[in-house]
């Protein structure tokens, strides 16, 4: 437990950060714009972070086995019709999910991000053919945290943008 330290000292920081912010002062249209830009910039870099570690680590895992047996997963018919073994067939998965998750951590997180949300949905199919409806039901759910971060990527490029354009002109002025 004792590797695990910073960690609680970082989390513990992070749930006690809004009692060090002050209440009750009046804000401007600024501030609270600043304060919603802010809040959907830690939606994004959570989001971004979590699911690209994760799609990483989940590939990565498609080669060891450490977190469970993955070729349990694959529905009776897929088994079945495999032209390779079933663990050459993980293996490719786990490449597809390693990729995936690079993108989602590179600035090409928009495209990969909906790239996982599809993904996910083929997975959660996949769990669903094969009755593991639990876990199908947890990608669904990540399917749609992927998409958000594809839609909230879109946003942040057009804000972006915006900005360009704004200091463009400011600067032609």
């Amino acid at each position: 437990m004792k590797g695990f330290a910073p960690v609680r000292g970082v989390v513990t920081l992070w749930l006690f950060l809004p009692c060090l912010v002050r209440f009750g002062s009046q804000k401007t249209e600024g501030d609270k714009k600043m304060e919603y830009n802010g809040k959907l910039e830690s939606a994004f870099w959570a989001l971004r972070m979590g699911l690209g570690a994760t799609a990483f680590l989940a590939g990565a895992d498609k080669f060891t086995n450490l977190l469970t047996d993955w070729e349990k997963y694959l529905a009776p018919h897929a088994k079945k019709n495999l032209p390779v073994r079933k663990k050459s067939f993980m293996r490719a998965i786990g490449i597809v999910e390693m990729l995936v998750g690079l993108g989602i951590l590179s600035p090409g997180e928009k495209i990969s991000s909906y790239a996982a949300s599809g993904w996910l949905l083929a997975i959660a199919a996949n769990l669903l053919l094969n009755e593991d409806d639990d876990i199908a039901v947890r990608d669904i759910n990540v399917a749609i945290g992927a998409f958000a971060l594809a839609q909230l990527s879109a946003a942040r490029e057009h804000e972006i943008e915006d900005e360009g354009l704004v200091e463009e002109h400011l600067n032609a002025a």
